[in-house]
Formats: C-alpha cells, sequence, structure tokens
C-alpha cells in the first residue's frame, strides 16, 4: 500500500531558512514551517516483520501524511536518530485503529492528520540523553529550543530517559488541510521545546487556539490522553503494553 509522506531533505540543508523564515503566527510566537510540496510519494522501503501487537500505521490510515523526522536531520538535535532505520510509522494494532477513528473524524471536517513519530525505540531515547550531557552541541538550538537552555530540557520534562513512545501507543501527530496537504498553522512547530507548545497557552491567537482545539477534540474523543507541555503529543488510554518499553529498530 502506498506511503504518503513528506520527505526531509538529506542533510537538512533548510534549517536556516526555516530559522529565518517569517512567522506564521503572531509575533512573539514560534514559526510554523508548513509543508513546501503537499503530496508526495515517499521511497520504496523493505519492510520486516513487528513483534506481535504492532501495525505499520501507513497500512491502517493510508490517507494520512507521514513526515518521520527522527530518520532525518530535520529535529531537536539534527542528525539521524539511533533506531530509525526507515521513514516509517509504527503502532500497537490498538493505537493505530483509534489513530484512524481521528482520521476520518478529522477528515469529515476538511483535515487530515500528519504523522511526525509514532513508536520510538528505547536506543532512541538513549540517544537523546547522551546527546544531552554534550553542552557544546546546540545546533538545532536556534530553531526547536531557543529559550530552554539545553540542560533543563529533562528537567522541564520535553525530554524523559523512558518515553511513552517506546511502548507503542503514543503518537506525535499534527494536521493538514485535505484539499492542499498545508500544514495547519498550531501557533509552533512539533518539537518546539517551549512554554508556546503547551496545552492552554496564552501565547498563540484565537485561529491557532482553534486548530490545537480541534485536534485535541478529535484525539480525546478515540481515548488518547494530551501531554500538557507539548500540544503534538497524545497517548492511548489502557494502552496494552503500559510497562514494556521495546527496543526494535523502525525499519
Amino acid at each position: 500500500m502506498a506511503l504518503t509522506m513528506l520527505a526531509s531533505s538529506s542533510g537538512f540543508d533548510s534549517r536556516i531558512a526555516a530559522a529565518a523564515a517569517p512567522a506564521t503566527a503572531t509575533a512573539g510566537t514560534a514559526a510554523t514551517v508548513n509543508s513546501p510540496t503537499p503530496e508526495a510519494s515517499a521511497p520504496k522501503v523493505e519492510r520486516g516483520t513487528l513483534p506481535k501487537g504492532f501495525v505499520y500505521v501507513d497500512e491502517v490510515i493510508p490517507s494520512a501524511l507521514y513526515d518521520i523526522r527522527y530518520y532525518s536531520e530535520e529535529n531537536f538535535i539534527g542528525t539521524q536518530i539511533d533506531g530509525y532505520e526507515a521513514p516509517l510509522a509504527i503502532l500497537t494494532t490498538e493505537a493505530a485503529n483509534a489513530l484512524k477513528k481521528v482520521n476520518e473524524d478529522l477528515e469529515s471536517q476538511g483535515y487530515r492528520l500528519k504523522i511526525i513519530d509514532a513508536y520510538r525505540p528505547q536506543k532512541a531515547v538513549n540517544h537523546f540523553i547522551a546527546w544531552s550531557k554534550d553542552p557544546k552541541d546546540t545546533l538545532m538550538k536556534e530553531i526547536f529550543y531557543p529559550d530552554v537552555d539545553k540542560k533543563n530540557l529533562f528537567k522541564s520534562g520535553y525530554l524523559s530517559s523512558k518515553s511513552g513512545h517506546s511502548r507503542g501507543s503514543t503518537v506525535d501527530v499534527t494536521m493538514v488541510f485535505k484539499r492542499t496537504g498545508e500544514e495547519v498553522d498550531m501557533g509552533s512547530r512539533v518539537d518546539f521545546l517551549g512554554p508556546i507548545s503547551s496545552h492552554g497557552t496564552d501565547l498563540i491567537n484565537k485561529e491557532q487556539r482553534k486548530h490545537r482545539y480541534i485536534l485535541k477534540t478529535a484525539m480525546v474523543k478515540q481515548s488518547f490522553k494530551p501531554y500538557t507541555k507539548e500540544w503534538w503529543h497524545y497517548t492511548l488510554k489502557n494502552e496494552p503494553f503500559p510497562s514494556t518499553y521495546f527496543n526494535f529498530d523502525v525499519k
């Protein structure tokens, strides 16, 4: 089944342009980087055999868009993350089926999901931990965490040594317009680590708040729990592996 994905450019040459681009948000808010190509086919990827209880999300939700940024250099570290060997989204069967209903709900309103991350192997989290211990590596600070001291990212709750993503039922998502594939303005980009990304922030405008509400309402309706500090981060309630942190590669 075809996988619809917005592939990040090799080397993330656009990172400086993205940092300098005018914000679609109001003054003082973080720029939302919209997709330059709303419809793009992903490269064909050979798929392996997943552990029992897991599925490739695009096989369940073929109409969603996929932009797996930890496979690229377009992320807060600026390099491909350990354990991401393919630009694929993987979730537990329960989470994928629930997310399919979310996408159907959003499509009825003129939107659709864009999935940025899903299952995340523990080795990827370990990569984050190792990166956090190098104070000189601030390559992506201007774009992803300009107002937060890198050494405080774990303490502040933006990163964790054990991630719900590794249990297979947590997903990072945003919305695009169904007709054009352009990202909806949510007030900050996915993985922008700062107060503007929290639910309930007063740093976004009315339209951006409406967009976050539409996404949150659709997700909560299908039993996903929001995370206070990150508008894009949701975990399925009653997840099938609440205490298991997996470490198989994304491929």
